[in-house]
């Protein structure tokens, strides 16, 4: 009986020990489909809390027993279950390697990956605006792009640019992040999405910053905390971050957000993606949001100066 016992507690420790181990040896990983879903808990019932996008660097916090369900951190600090065939669990030396590789940037909204220079070849991935890929040369009017797990094929150069090209042309500036926002217009609204398939208030505003290489906190109570602070209606410029919520606590809380587009506009992911207003004289006039605004937080001049407020060049999740 001694015996026994002395073996089962021998195994179980062996067992911890290279659970351990391969955890050690993986802390890392990249997300290799082009939406991941992040939910509460290590299961395909639990709610979804965030997303993220392909080629999206991660922390690995833990592992379940079975290693299905790796617990993440997304360089926004979020955290969240993801189920194993959604990232490529690498060491440190690999997952290095993957962010110093030369990239690929998907613009469009939404695209495909083909198995061959051709739309009539077989499909590899859908991928969204913000997908990173590795860049792998050119043939033709394609880009060859690796994935993470190893996946090798080719999108329309229409679709996605070089990581070069693309921040040669990359904007910051107030009008073209809210063209960007306008092109999602009628988009549908979906609790912790954050892409072009559904986005939620937050989510919105996140991938639309995103597209121009800003990274900002996940949801809409610390977004808040960011930036310059506007309290008034009449000191509202385009482009700064609009934030709603109750009024009726001893501290606001805020529960919404969304851009200001200027003349008493703003648009917003609720129930769609759309365009909503401060003025009763407006057709778009928005009386249940007039009622619960807040404030404001002009956060474009203070990216890369202030914690929170980042690109990939300098959050350290890119860098590592």
């Amino acid at each position: 009986m001694r015996i026994f016992e002395f073996m089962k507690r021998y195994l179980t420790f062996c067992v911890a020990l290279l659970a351990a181990a391969t955890l050690s040896a993986q802390e890392y990983g990249v997300v290799d489909i082009s939406v991941c879903n992040l939910r509460a808990t290590p299961d395909y019932d639990a709610e979804m809390v965030s997303q993220a996008l392909l080629g999206t660097p991660v922390h690995i916090r833990q592992i379940t027993d079975k290693n299905s369900w790796p617990e993440v951190q997304t360089p926004d600090t979020y955290t969240g279950w993801v189920h194993k065939d959604a990232i490529t669990l690498m060491s440190f030396e690999d997952y290095h390697a993957w962010n110093a590789a030369p990239k690929v940037i998907v613009t469009a909204l939404t695209g495909v990956v083909y198995a061959e220079a051709s739309d009539r070849s077989a499909t590899v991935s859908d991928v969204v605006a913000g997908d990173r890929l590795k860049d792998l040369g050119r043939k033709g009017r394609y880009l060859r792009v690796g994935f993470p797990d190893g996946r090798i094929g080719y999108i329309r150069r229409t679709l996605a640019k070089t990581e070069a090209e693309w921040r040669k042309g990359l904007s910051r500036e107030t009008d073209d992040i809210l063209a960007t926002a306008l092109t999602m217009n009628g988009f549908p609204y979906l609790w912790a999405g954050m892409s072009p398939k559904g986005m939620d208030c937050s989510g919105f505003v996140r991938t639309v910053l995103f597209m121009h290489d800003i990274i900002i906190p996940r949801d809409s109570g610390p977004m808040s905390r960011t930036g310059e602070r506007i309290n008034g209606l009449e000191d509202l410029q385009p482009g700064d971050l609009v934030f709603f919520g109750r009024k009726d606590t001893a501290a606001p809380k805020v529960s919404h957000v969304g851009f200001y587009l200027g003349e008493g506009k703003f648009i917003h992911s609720l129930g769609l993606v759309k365009i909503g207003s401060f003025r009763p004289e407006d057709p778009e006039y928005d009386a249940y949001n007039t009622g619960r605004y807040l404030f404001a937080s002009r956060v474009l001049p203070f990216i890369d100066k202030e914690e929170g407020l980042q690109t990939t060049l300098t959050n350290p999740f890119y860098q590592e």
